[in-house]
């Protein structure tokens, strides 16, 4: 780690003397900027440096308070200087700068106020790369140059702050994007790849970076502290009319001898000016999604069902083979002069394979165990949804938006689970067994979910007095219906003389769950910057659950001898009134508001089997602060306080044994409190040079005093039993710095991120309370280059240093290191070949013995193009050339370390056809 760090802060201190002296052969570029009729200068005129034979983006900068600008360290090469400023015309100068002529002065660069004549006229502006708009910053997507037939995730890849995963995730500012808009309207839904990618990236005319507050607080103008991190793609007007999309079709072999590989792939959109409607479809079995599994409001709920064998962590390693099938349709125009809606359908179906091996080191006060478990399980999943949105402006002071969300999902799982637990042997002695499981799980399921939020909008006569209400309803409904049959053996302490318990069940079990939450605001003016908003809500959730077990009956060869110790019907019910005020005061850089709500909440559960409930109450005060200020010189930053509670799930709730794996059974606790939450979180924002150079930070922390914990009890033959309890003393800190800035002597741009995270939380283990501290650091460096328009490389890297302690276990206590590191390229080559390679490397240490790992992933494809615009393509991949992809994960508990390897998709080779359907203007 130390040997890391050195590296990075040698770099950085490379980089920043370079930036900092005026060496021999260092090239600038300076001028002035003044008005035409009274020849003062002009301040904060936005001035960008482009590159000549392609005006791609190299910096920008703004003119001092003399109307001065300058850039420094310039390659050598030719560019053209654009000044632009409000109310005047553009000004545009070539220039050239090399070794021999190191310093060009430009002089004075004549302004002239902008003028029209009455008449039709057209005016065709060149916009900066880069601008702030308020809250929002604003790229213009012509500056950031993308190859032919980019989708536009490759094009967010290029924008400054922002990166893009490999499984199509977007960080903004070191946030997650949640949501991606099309000319400010859904996409699809709410699934960013929908539109990331299924969309090309030479469509886009800006991208908008904002979070997005909800549509009650967009309309009342009173921030309610629930922001969406979103991007808006705006759409050139020149591609609002035509046909585009991509289409492929390609197969290959495997070289392990697995199934024949193949993908599809269908997209046609056709825009006319407001009206949009898109197709897409795929299939494939190579891992690849082009949306969010399981993704939306509606996507429903994911009926697996399974014994709760091996968990894969949370990680982006991939841990099964996925094999898809999906088509779409989504639709956006205006209905008259008052309404516009947008709606989509999107069906797809899932099957996942995963074959996972895992050793697991259980630690416990008395003894500790190993584990050894196979886990063979196939899940097929079959989801509809439809998503829509309608605004209708009733009058002109009135308006309503109602946004319909639906989907229904059907699922077949099947599982196979053996596994083996023995103490540690000494010398001279083999391990003691413990228990030994076998498990076949079989289960098929179905479930609803109905999504609707209404608002209704009126505004006054008075400038800033507003009215809203909001009704939200949430109705989920679910069954499955399962077969689990099982044999374990539970040896004594001499590990001889098996005690064998026996399963073969059948189990149904049903769930039901309703919402509805009921707002109203009201805002008042109480000057120009300060606004009073008044607020009601109350919400209502009601939950159902009904599980009915019966044993097989050898006599009549049924299942129909009940089993009322696993069977139960339970209900609950959670209702709240909540009110409150918030005084906002806004002005020009800053805006601070001040909330007080008082919940009366009322929790009552009712366990309908033994005809016997529950009920309490509970008042609590829920406190908010806001403070956001912006500096000069595109500087941001926020800070929020916020409390909020959460009640227990029906499944923590119910007060049923869950044996589908008996050697790892599951209550519920009807006695759970509702978890009360203290949130903190802070943001700071920087951007010099519009975009050349930026800063970003993110730092939350959450705090409760009665968190939902677990309480686990194992036996001495190494039976594991779970429950939900509520304990305190927990908190969590986590925080992302990012550091971008473009690196023009190297033609490449630069981005450093340092995250670290801690927490802590309090269980329970065999009645013991048990401390868990858990640590993360972590520091990332990317560097990304577009050398000639022809030729694009990046390289990126990865370390994180983990670790994991226990008051209780302190044998338990782990540590180690995740490195990780990617190279890619895009090469044109002549005759219209194309080249693109990706290479990814992973190295883990500390883990147990056969676990560790170090291996490469690396995927090369040779692409021809033909056709007018390069529109078709004839593509070979090979998808990890080395034949070393893995997957070997680390998971940690407060009973147990965890080390998975599972079966991930191997060395393939694929041929495809490729055809990029492009006609505008008809």
């Amino acid at each position: 780690m130390k040997s890391f760090l050195f590296v990075v802060v040698l770099l950085l201190g490379t980089i920043e003397g370079v930036f900092a002296q005026k060496s021999a052969g260092a090239l600038r570029i300076q001028g002035a900027v003044t008005d035409s009729i009274s020849g003062k200068p002009l301040r904060s005129a936005s001035v960008s440096l482009l590159s000549a034979h392609d005006s791609a983006y190299v910096m920008a900068t703004i003119t001092d308070g003399d109307g001065l600008f300058h850039f420094r360290n310039l390659a050598a090469g030719n560019y053209r200087v654009l000044v632009t400023f409000l109310g005047y015309r553009n000004a545009s100068r070539s220039v050239s700068v090399n070794r021999e002529t190191p310093d060009a002065d430009l002089g004075t660069l004549i302004m002239v106020e902008q003028s029209s004549t009455l008449g039709e006229v057209v005016v065709k502006q060149e916009r900066t790369p880069v601008e702030v708009k308020g809250d929002t910053l604003e790229f213009n997507a012509g500056s950031f140059k993308t190859q032919p037939n980019a989708q536009v995730e490759e094009l967010l890849r290029k924008l400054p702050g922002v990166e893009v995963s490999r499984d199509g995730t977007i960080r903004a500012q070191g946030q997650t994007v949640n949501r991606v808009l099309v000319d400010g309207k859904p996409f699809f839904g709410n699934d960013p790849k929908m539109a990331t990618r299924n969309l090309p990236a030479d469509i886009v005319d800006k991208v908008q970076l904002y979070d997005q507050s909800s549509d009650q607080s967009q309309f009342s103008g009173i921030d309610d502290g629930n922001r969406e991190r979103t991007i808006n793609l705006t759409i050139k007007r020149d591609k609002r009319k035509g046909y585009f999309g991509q289409n492929s079709v390609g197969a290959g072999v495997d070289r392990d001898g697995g199934p024949t590989r193949y993908q599809g792939r269908l997209s046609l959109n056709r825009f006319n000016n407001g009206r949009q409607l898109s197709v897409i479809g795929q299939g494939n079995n190579l891992n690849q999604q082009n949306f969010t599994l399981g993704d939306g409001a509606a996507s429903g709920p994911v009926i697996v069902g399974g014994p709760g064998g091996i968990s894969p962590g949370v990680n982006q390693t991939p841990t099964n083979i996925i094999e898809t099938k999906a088509a779409g349709l989504n639709y956006r125009d205006k209905w008259g002069s008052r309404a516009e809606v947008a709606t989509s359908y999107f069906m797809n179906q899932a099957i996942t394979t995963t074959d996972q091996q895992s050793h697991r080191q259980s630690i416990l006060p008395e003894q500790s165990f190993l584990t050894d478990q196979h886990n063979y399980s196939q899940n097929r999943v079959t989801t509809h949804r439809f998503n829509g949105r309608l605004d209708w402006q009733l009058d002109s002071l009135t308006s309503l938006r109602l946004t319909p969300n639906l989907s229904w999902q059907t699922t077949g799982y099947t599982s196979e689970l053996a596994s083996r637990s023995v103490l540690p042997g000494i010398p001279g002695r083999n391990p003691q067994l413990l228990n030994t499981g076998e498990t076949q799980y079989s289960s098929t399921g179905n479930g609803q979910t109905v999504y609707n939020n209404l608002l209704l909008m009126r505004k006054f006569r008075r400038e800033g007095r507003s009215l809203s209400v909001n009704l939200n309803t949430v109705l989920n409904n679910g069954s499955t219906n399962a077969l689990n049959q099982s044999v374990n053996s539970l040896y004594d302490s001499t590990g001889a003389n098996p005690n064998e318990i026996r399963l073969d069940q059948r189990n149904n079990q049903g769930t039901y769950a309703l919402q509805n939450t009921l707002t109203v605001s009201f805002t008042e003016p109480l000057s120009l910057t300060r606004k009073l908003e008044f607020r009601y809500a109350y919400a209502n959730s009601r939950n159902r659950a009904e599980r009915d077990v019966a044993d097989f009956n050898e006599a009549s060869g049924l299942y129909d001898r009940p089993n009322p110790g696993l069977s139960n019907r339970f209900g609950s019910v959670f209702a709240t009134h909540q009110a409150g005020a918030t005084l906002q005061t806004r002005r020009l850089r800053y805006t601070y508001a001040l909330g007080f709500d008082v919940q009366q909440a009322e929790l009552r559960v009712e366990n309908r089997s033994v005809d016997t409930s529950l009920s309490r109450r509970y008042l609590n005060v829920l406190p908010s602060a806001l403070f956001s200020y912006t500096f000069s010189g595109n500087r941001n930053i926020r800070l929020q306080y916020r409390t909020r509670l959460t009640a227990p799930s029906i499944t923590q709730l119910q007060p049923i044994i869950d044996n589908a794996n008996p050697l790892n059974v599951r209550m519920g606790n009807p006695t759970l409190r509702p978890e009360y939450y203290n949130n903190v979180t802070l943001t700071f924002n920087s951007s010099r040079s519009q975009g050349s150079k930026s800063l970003f930070l993110f730092a939350s922390l959450n705090q409760s005093n009665n968190r939902i914990a677990t309480t686990t009890n194992v036996s001495s033959a190494g039976v594991q039993t779970t429950r939900p309890v509520n304990a305190g003393g927990y908190w969590s800190a986590n925080g992302v710095l990012s550091l971008s800035r473009k690196l023009q002597p190297l033609k490449m741009s630069m981005t450093l991120t340092t995250n670290a995270g801690f927490s802590r939380a309090v269980s329970f283990v065999n009645e013991q309370s048990n401390v868990s501290h858990n640590r993360s650091i972590g520091q990332g460096l990317r560097l990304q280059s577009n050398f000639n328009g022809k030729l694009e490389y990046g390289v990126s890297g990865n370390l994180t240093y983990q670790t994991a302690t226990y008051s209780l276990l302190p044998r338990q206590n782990t540590s180690y290191w995740i490195n990780y590191a990617t190279a890619d390229i895009h090469w044109q080559l002549p005759f219209r070949f194309v080249l693109t390679s990706d290479l990814t490397y992973t190295a883990t240490s500390g883990q147990s013995a056969g676990y560790n790992q170090q291996f490469a992933l690396w995927n090369v494809t040779l692409a021809k193009q033909f056709f007018k615009g390069n529109t078709g393509e004839v593509r070979i991949q090979a998808f990890d050339l080395l034949n070393q992809n893995r997957s070997l994960v680390r998971n940690t508990t407060d009973t147990y370390l965890e080390d998975v390897q599972s079966r991930v998709l191997r060395q393939y080779v694929l041929v495809s056809f490729v055809y990029n359907l492009r006609k505008f203007g008809i």
